[in-house]
């Protein structure tokens, strides 16, 4: 076996050539010149060089309490020792107590089905539900409503349910039953409205779709508190409730996607907590360990899985995942919650989004800023090219403010692979261990970088 090196030791062009041969990175375009990171603290990353780095994007929307806590390392570590594994067909303790906690910070009594990732979550989440419609003598209830412009995962079921149509290009027919209807997009309004001058069209369309397929057709309608990945498209306030009104009149379960949107994220526990509904499913992941250890989770109203909990033949969920509920995972996750409590990260994450949101207004001006959307502590810049047309900005001029954030050390993101020609949207989604400071540096660096395309 070769001696371990340490990676200070390794030369970059030595890593990066490993890099060329052997790996192939997720959701980009070639690249031979990756940045490699080797050390994260805090809301800073280190690279290979030992530049530092802003995390704009908390990774991928996932490590909100920040990186570098020792005591998610000591609460993994003490777990591996103990027990470091054993499967969800039976039980282990770290796996009880996570489900109660997620059910607290729920406010409600949930049953909790633990999975790896949001992808895996969402699936679960879509066979639970056509399964219980199954139990309820409904048979026909298999259809699933979503939205275009968003993101629900990369499996064929999970993609699906993603209404964004690049990240399906080549890999279709992908699993039938699921529906599109149009995003609540204000700055685009596909009915030509205006907010405070509208029926909410964009919630009613649900009822219409609903109604034009029958109601005896319809499982679900899934969809996040906030489109994030798809643009940080934020529905006016009253939307959440109108879906809601409908989905109980027409017998449709509601299924929130909070794998980004939870565990604070959105200035609340979980970002459906900031319209007052509550939802049948839930599904989570990314900030249940702020990405330290991979875990999702599907959590479903007491009373609906009640209905799987007979002995009748096929009556039980069958589903299972080898490593969903690892009892590392969710010991970590225990703690990441915790510690959120005990430094009072949520409200933290509140008052970061206001301060990043009313910062980001001295950008309201420029000639290429078309709008700027926020979500608690998630921020969307959308570049235009004329601000009276709102032309969607040219691949050219995003993709070169990000490139010249990243050259003045600030990470950031955009909606990649999402629609043609609607790909220019820079997002921002920190974690909460951000200062005042960092705010300042963040909107600095992006006043720098969108100079360059004036």
């Amino acid at each position: 076996m070769a001696e371990a090196k340490d990676l200070k030791t390794w030369n970059k062009e030595d890593l990066l050539e490993k890099d060329r041969t052997y790996m192939w990175h997720h959701i980009s375009q070639y690249n031979p010149n990756p940045l490699i990171v080797t050390e994260g603290k805090g809301s800073w990353i280190t690279d290979v060089e030992g530049n530092r780095y802003f995390d704009g994007m908390a990774g991928i929307w996932c490590t909100n309490i920040g990186y570098g806590r020792p005591e998610l390392a000591e609460a993994a570590y003490e777990q591996l020792k103990t027990l470091a594994f054993f499967p969800l067909t039976q039980s282990h303790i770290p796996a009880i107590e996570l489900s109660e906690k997620i059910s607290d910070w729920l406010g409600d009594e949930y049953r909790i089905f633990f999975s790896n990732s949001g992808s895996e979550a969402n699936e679960v989440a879509f066979k639970i539900a056509r399964q219980y419609h199954h139990h309820r003598g409904q048979s026909n209830r298999y259809k699933i409503i979503s939205r275009y412009r968003a993101y629900h995962g990369n499996s064929l079921g999970s993609l699906a349910a993603t209404g964004q149509s690049i990240r399906k290009m080549d890999y279709e027919p992908l699993a039938p039953g699921f529906l599109h209807v149009q995003p609540p997009y204000c700055y685009r309004c596909s009915f030509g409205k205006t907010y405070g001058r509208c029926n909410l069209e964009c919630a009613q369309v649900f009822a219409e779709a609903i109604n034009w397929e029958g109601e005896e057709t319809i499982a679900e309608v899934i969809m996040e508190p906030a489109i994030t990945g798809g643009g940080v498209i934020v529905p006016p306030p009253e939307y959440l409730p109108k879906v809601r009104e409908i989905c109980d009149k027409h017998g449709v379960l509601l299924h929130i996607d909070e794998v980004i949107c939870g565990f604070g994220r959105s200035g609340r526990k979980f970002g459906h907590q900031n319209f007052g509904i509550k939802p049948d499913i839930v599904t989570m992941a990314k900030g249940i360990t702020s990405g330290y250890l991979p875990l999702s989770a599907t959590a479903v109203r007491a009373q609906i899985a009640a209905t799987f909990m007979g002995t009748a033949p096929n009556q039980h969920f069958r589903h299972v995942n080898t490593f969903g509920g690892n009892p590392v995972s969710c010991k970590l996750a225990l703690k990441n919650m915790e510690i959120m409590e005990e430094e009072k990260l949520v409200e933290r994450s509140e008052q970061l989004g206001l301060e990043l949101r009313q910062k980001l207004s001295a950008l309201e001006d420029h000639p290429r800023v078309g709008d700027i959307r926020s979500f608690g502590f998630i921020a969307g810049i959308e570049l235009v090219e004329d601000r009276e047309t709102k032309e969607p900005a040219a691949p050219d001029k995003v993709v070169k403010v990000i490139n010249e954030c990243k050259k003045r050390g600030l990470i950031i993101g955009k909606n990649g692979d999402t629609i043609p020609g609607f790909n220019n949207i820079l997002t921002l989604s920190p974690p909460f261990s951000t200062t005042s400071e960092d705010i300042d540096f963040i909107v600095g660096v992006l006043k720098e970088a969108l100079a360059t395309i004036e």
